[in-house]
């Protein structure tokens, strides 16, 4: 045991507890305008309908209880907490400061900490290394997947949203083909995730929940086409990294 372990999972533990916090108060507008609001105030082609952001909820939700396990007495010494503890702690006051600035309609600082946000956690999911059994699969391979995935997501909609705040509006067909460059580009990175990575199944199923609900908003039939067309791409990928490397390369 070293005399670092204690303090990590404690940051861990108070950072999950800080996000869900904030989560909570920036949906209800607490912290500023909240933060639906903000979004819709800047609309792109690339913002996905409000159901897809009830994600943060079951993401807040499953990070508190894998910040309460990995703070265990037998989990805490673990390398793998060693690994991506302090991590998913920057991770967390990442998140908290995000919806802060987001919800003041700090639009351009919001996209700057939703970057370092899926750096900490691109970081911290690299680091994973295989997983011992269901438990860590269950308790941080998929918490931390499905988190860095709908990350991934929302920081490409949020350049979108950045711009759109700058006041760049290019022409229609010009903002379609963007769009749809985006969307693919996305699950291109999500098919490469997968194909590389461990613990790739809640990554994918967050990118694919991000496009489908892209599809489902955006009113520009060419950008529905490459977000569904994502959506198959990493359903696929996915589907054939289990087939192929059984079920513990892709669940962790």
């Amino acid at each position: 045991m070293r005399t670092s372990d204690g303090p990590r999972a404690g940051a861990v533990l108070v950072t999950a507890a800080l996000q869900f916090v904030a989560g909570t108060a920036g949906g209800a507008g607490l912290t500023g305008e909240p933060v639906g609001d903000v979004a819709n105030s800047h609309p792109t082609l690339l913002l996905p309908a409000g159901t897809a952001f009830t994600i943060w909820s079951l993401i807040y939700a499953v990070l508190l209880v894998t910040a309460v396990w990995q703070a265990l007495p037998a989990q805490r010494h673990r390398d793998v907490h060693r690994r991506t503890g302090w991590w998913l702690a920057v991770s967390g006051v990442l998140n908290a400061a995000w919806i802060v600035v987001f919800t003041q309609h700090w639009i351009v600082v919001s996209e700057v900490v939703i970057v370092a946000l899926l750096a900490c956690l691109l970081t911290a999911f690299a680091k994973l290394g295989p997983a011992r059994g269901w438990a860590d699969r269950l308790l941080l391979h998929i918490p931390l997947g499905l988190y860095a995935g709908w990350v991934t997501a929302a920081t490409v909609a949020g350049a979108a949203t950045t711009g759109a705040a700058l006041g760049i509006r290019p022409p229609d067909t010009v903002a379609v083909v963007l769009a749809g460059a985006a969307t693919l580009a996305t699950a291109a990175v999500t098919v490469w995730v997968v194909s590389r990575w461990r613990a790739v199944a809640g990554y994918a199923l967050a990118v694919a929940w991000a496009l489908t609900w892209i599809a489902v908003a955006t009113p520009a039939t060419a950008v529905v086409a490459t977000a569904l067309t994502g959506v198959a791409l990493v359903v696929v990928a996915a589907g054939l990294r289990l087939a192929r490397g059984g079920r513990s390369a892709t669940l962790g």
